[in-house]
């Protein structure tokens, strides 16, 4: 059965990026990167971009907004679909590579964000509440599968906002609606690692960035003018070098908790995806250590 695309998924550490690389280059097809952060130009040992592991394959979405830039889902989705509309015009095969749960989910779901503009009433009427009922509130409209859009009362607010939006225009409302849109027609792939082999490629691959100059990238990144608080905001590499840079911890107290924190990030993705495959996505989970031969055969013989 051939597919109009292929998802190459997995938590960090797992070699993803290599595995698309590999798919792009049997299928001919161009990547389209599904990773929340990779999409900053200037963090690119923090991010694990490897962008010299693509070689000659075109990948899409990785540099495209400037670092100390808040980019979301809305704009994720905006920028992968004409992505991915210009490769499939051209013949080609999009390979879609992430590890961010949220933005490949609702790229493979076909969802599609309207543009929901502020509403300046609303936004009165909820200025003097709690964090808590503000969350209760957004309860009224929706069941929260997460708590990223109520970990603070600005988040919360706009989340509240954006479902006021969604309840007075149904229609734009079907569009970011999982359950009534079409999904892609891809071939998801997930690329399985052993829970010790996970960890230790993890702790490698931190040793390995540090030495490869993580630390001076954050430095020239506070440097350009860039706000601590912004940085920290990106989280995990970002947030604890940061924290070292500007003497909040120290240099062993840095390590010792972003590999924790890291360890824990993809325990996260992993749930995530596992989630997705609750939730009707099928993912065929090829082992990670195969020679690329043996893994493109694998996802040739699925596709």
């Amino acid at each position: 059965m051939a597919y109009g695309s292929i998802a190459v998924v997995g938590p960090t550490a797992s070699g993803k990026t290599r595995r698309a690389v590999d798919i792009a280059r049997r299928f001919s097809g161009e990547i389209i990167s599904a990773d929340s952060r990779q999409v900053y130009r200037g963090m690119s040992i923090g991010t694990g971009k490897d962008l010299v592991e693509y070689g000659e394959v075109p990948y899409h979405l990785i540099d495209i907004a400037e670092a100390g830039e808040k980019y979301n889902l809305y704009r994720y989705l905006h920028d992968f679909h004409v992505a991915y509309d210009d490769i499939t015009g051209r013949g080609v095969l999009p390979v879609i590579c992430g590890g961010s749960g949220m933005y490949v989910e609702n790229a493979l779901g076909g969802v599609r964000l309207p543009d929901v503009p502020e509403n300046s009433q609303l936004r009165l009427a909820l200025a003097d509440k709690s964090l808590a009922e503000l969350t209760h509130i957004l309860e009224g409209y929706k069941t929260l599968h997460n708590i990223t859009d109520v970990d603070t009362t600005k988040r919360a607010i706009r989340a509240i906002e954006i479902q006021e939006y969604y309840r007075e225009h149904p229609d734009e409302a079907a569009l970011a609606d999982q359950k009534l849109v079409e999904p892609l027609d891809a071939l998801i792939i997930g690329v399985d690692i052993s829970r010790e082999d996970r960890r230790r490629r993890i702790s490698q691959r931190l040793e390995a960035r540090v030495q490869e100059g993580m630390l001076d990238e954050v430095r020239s990144l506070l440097d350009s003018g860039i706000a601590p608080e912004d940085l920290i905001y990106y989280g995990l590499e970002y947030k604890f070098l940061t924290l070292h840079l500007i003497g909040k911890i120290d240099y062993p107290t840095m390590i010792h908790d972003l590999e924790i924190a890291i360890h824990q990030f993809a325990k996260r993705q992993m749930t995530w995806f596992r989630g997705m495959e609750k939730r009707g996505f099928h993912i065929n989970w090829i082992p990670y250590d195969l020679s690329t031969t043996e893994f493109t055969d694998r996802v040739f013989e699925l596709f």
